[in-house]
């Protein structure tokens, strides 16, 4: 499967019914990710033999009419766009010097359905900020400790019968990630296999219940608010 595949995955995610039947006119949303990962591609400058560094910080200009369609969208659809340029870079092993940042920008003078991408290389640090995607909608990991399941208490509830009340709880230290059951009467899974207590990856999925959650990590410039990698330590446990 494709990366532009897993983009229009990710945008049906984000993206209800009714709103994807305005994109039949215009500019489609997968067309700007064909164009960051061909502004990537073209902008690549070998450093070493074992380096290849590309931009991280793009603006997009769009004529004024995509741009309120895409923007729209709100968060989710910067949140795509920048999981696959970091994906198209992670599979062209290619690097980046600062945290990954996406700015859809207006241009009057571009007519509907042009894309121009300006691009350059910022150095700066990352923030990592965790979340987890529930039947088409994502909820930001705001604390140290997060609880799921179906009841009011819990901090993220779904409406599913074959979960517990506190089913369970994703703790996070700024850098890492764990999931744990909280004695579950139907238990859970991670990736496939029973989990009472164990490290979470980027893109690890849980299922509680009839219940999938992805889990994912974006790596917010903490410089200018946006995105980039992440790398976890499995031997940390609560």
């Amino acid at each position: 499967m494709g990366l532009l595949d897993s983009f229009e995955r990710g945008l049906e995610r984000a993206v209800n019914g009714a709103f994807a039947k305005t994109f039949k006119s215009g500019l489609q949303p997968v067309e700007i990710t064909s164009a960051l990962r061909r502004e990537l591609d073209t902008r690549a400058s070998v450093v070493s033999r074992d380096r290849i560094l590309v931009p991280n910080k793009f603006t997009v200009r769009l004529s004024r009419a995509d741009y309120d369609r895409m923007t729209a969208i709100g968060p989710a659809l910067i949140d795509e766009l920048t999981g696959l340029v970091q994906q198209h870079a992670t599979a062209q092993r290619y690097s980046f010097s600062g945290g990954i940042s996406i700015k859809l920008s207006p241009d009057d003078k571009l007519s509907q359905g042009m894309i121009e991408i300006e691009s350059v290389n910022v150095k700066g640090t990352v923030a990592w900020t965790p979340v987890v995607d529930i039947d088409g909608r994502r909820h930001p990991l705001t604390k140290s400790r997060t609880i799921i399941g179906r009841g009011s208490e819990a901090d993220i509830t779904v409406n599913d019968t074959g979960t517990s009340r506190k089913h369970v709880e994703i703790l996070w230290d700024g850098a890492r990630a764990q999931v744990n059951d909280l004695g579950s009467t139907n238990g859970s899974k991670l990736n496939g296999q029973p989990v009472s207590k164990a490290p979470l990856e980027p893109e690890s999925v849980i299922e509680i219940g009839r219940t999938r959650i992805v889990f994912r990590v974006l790596a917010q410039s903490a410089d200018v608010d946006q995105f980039s990698d992440l790398r976890i330590d499995e031997g940390w446990e609560k």
